[in-house]
């Protein structure tokens, strides 16, 4: 496999940002070696503490670490090996983590060493890995994807599997594992922390925080990385459709955004952008809103700008939406058991058709008659096969069509009952995978190389199932707060697959924070006005106000001024 040593071959921004020097907190400056680890009180899970405790007894209860500037020489006289693995889709600034964990190796003792397991967890199972030196990482700083060592979607939960995963590690006398992944990933390696621990093997399990989602935080993780690049990335492909639309004033322009589970990439786009219309999941599932219900205000903010001559403008609809919708919402939790339980007998079917058939057999009378109602290709979508982690694959459902199908039929009537009387041209966009692997924003250069530098920091000593946390987040770098979250912290239960499963909780948009306290004041604003922003490309080079900027979810979430 070809691998860069130099950037010889690179564009010349890539070149450039290859030679930036992301800021350290100063508690990280002087190394690992200078930090001491100050233990909190004791944890307990989010919700279902009597069964994750149960669940997890070596690794439940442990305390929060923050770690304070202190000789802490000991961690270094030992040279470890550690080893890092990237999970579940692509997120910018990966490299970058990569980079901070070697770096923070090195600094503790140059004898110590990295290694980069290939194609994600299933590279542990298949032993495949490579070391990742100095000169090789010259040409990965600062840059965006996942192509240093690649990533994959496999999970280790099986016993075959964890057994597999313990003999890798002892057969090559690894000392520390770190998983860079989402809420689905860390779960992971809170299971392998713990499987490790049950077996007496000396290997510590570190996470990092990774997913563009943004729906992996709490008081302790403020944000994942790839948030702000990802959400700066769609905000000027959203921004620059603004600026058409108000060109052109004649098409309706309705973008999906990436967001699986929870919305926040969209609310932050739209705080970005102001589009006349942007959909919450969360809200739609809080109010309990039909498709109809849905469509008929869609219908009306149509309408009231039609009637003051402007047939265009743009809505953003979050991938998730469908699952959000009580009605939807239901339906695909049955299909969810129904799926994996016959499994077998869809298998031999060779049509759409005779599978639907056979699924709406099974369903509930209520739930029947929706899936009977759906679109054939709706109902195909959410019938195709689940990801690893059992989820619909929502990124495949095209809701944006289905919105403006059954918005021109409700236009439509509304036209014949002379309640309409504009014109309704509608083009449809999905921005999802071009903002994965961006080159991160200054703020993610930061943030992850932040998050790998003290993700060693947290290996070197001994401080396994945790989560790397750098905090603090509206602050200066240099002024930000670094240590580490039980993974069992975060956790509940879940039922995945038909089985109740361990799985750290998703953070979802809150209706009651300031994101979506802030949108709601101006939404209607928005809806009827052309106060269309337009934030352009993501700033490497220049003043401050640019070049650093936050995402408004931190800010309205932390409460820092504008």
């Amino acid at each position: 496999m070809a691998t860069k040593s130099n950037t010889s071959c690179c564009s010349p921004l890539q070149q450039h940002r290859c030679k930036y020097k992301p800021v350290l907190p100063d508690m990280l400056k002087k190394g690992p070696c200078a930090v001491k680890v100050k233990t909190g009180k004791a944890t307990q899970s989010v919700a279902d503490q009597a069964t994750v405790k149960k669940m997890f007894p070596n690794t439940y209860g442990m305390p929060e670490v923050t770690f304070m500037k202190g000789a802490n020489p000991a961690i270094g006289k030992k040279a470890v090996k550690a080893a890092v693995v990237l999970s579940g889709g692509q997120a910018p600034g990966g490299h970058n983590v990569i980079a901070g964990l070697l770096d923070g190796l090195k600094k503790a003792n140059p004898k110590n060493k990295l290694y980069g397991f290939l194609g994600g967890p299933s590279g542990i199972l298949e032993g495949k890995w490579k070391e990742i030196t100095p000169k090789l990482m010259e040409g990965y700083r600062n840059t965006g994807g996942f192509d240093l060592i690649q990533s994959g979607r496999t999970k280790i939960e099986t016993d075959e599997q964890l057994a597999t995963a313990l003999a890798t590690l002892k057969k090559n006398k690894v000392n520390a594992l770190i998983i860079v992944g989402g809420d689905d990933s860390n779960t992971n390696a809170g299971v392998l922390a713990e499987y490790f621990k049950q077996q007496g093997a000396d290997i510590c399990v570190i996470g990092v925080p990774k997913t563009i989602d943004g729906d992996l935080k709490n008081d302790k993780i403020e944000t994942s990385f790839g948030f702000d690049t990802a959400t700066k990335i769609y905000a000027e492909m959203v921004g620059n459709i603004c600026r058409d639309v108000n060109s052109a004033r004649k098409y309706w322009h309705f973008v999906r955004l990436m967001g699986r589970s929870a919305s926040h990439i969209t609310l932050e786009v739209a705080h970005k952008t102001h589009p006349n219309v942007t959909l919450v999941g969360e809200e739609v599932l809080a109010k309990k809103m039909t498709l109809k219900q849905i469509v008929d205000d869609l219908a009306s903010v149509v309408s009231a700008r039609a009637k003051e001559g402007k047939n265009f403008g743009v809505a953003l609809v979050p991938e998730g939406l469908i699952e959000f919708i009580p009605e939807m919402k239901a339906l695909i939790a049955e299909l969810n058991d129904l799926l994996a339980d016959h499994e077998a007998e869809l298998a031999k079917m060779n049509t759409v058709t005779e599978k639907k058939a056979f699924i709406i057999s099974k369903l509930p009378a209520k739930l029947a008659a929706l899936m009977k109602s759906l679109p054939e290709g709706i109902a195909a979508q959410l019938m195709l096969d689940r990801d690893p982690h059992g989820n619909v694959q929502v990124s495949l459902i095209e809701t944006e069509k289905l919105l403006v199908e059954m918005l021109r039929t409700r236009l439509a009537e509304l036209k014949k009952a002379g309640k309409y009387n504009g014109k309704f041209s509608a083009i449809m966009h999905f921005f999802g995978y071009e903002g994965r692997c961006g080159v991160p924003s200054t703020f993610d250069a930061n943030y992850t190389y932040a998050l790998g530098y003290n993700a060693a920091a947290l290996a070197l000593n001994g401080c396994s199932g945790y989560l790397s946390s750098v905090r603090k987040l509206t602050r200066k770098p240099q002024q930000w707060e670094c240590g580490g979250v039980p993974l069992t912290m975060m956790m509940n239960i879940e039922r995945r697959k038909g089985k109740e499963k361990p799985v750290i909780r998703k953070a979802l948009v809150e209706l009651n924070g300031e994101p979506f306290k802030q949108f709601a004041k101006v939404r209607q604003r928005w809806a009827m006005n052309d106060d269309y922003q337009f934030p352009g490309p993501i700033q490497y080079f220049g003043p401050a106000e640019v070049t650093d900027m936050i995402t408004f979810t931190l800010r309205f979430e932390r409460g820092a001024k504008k």
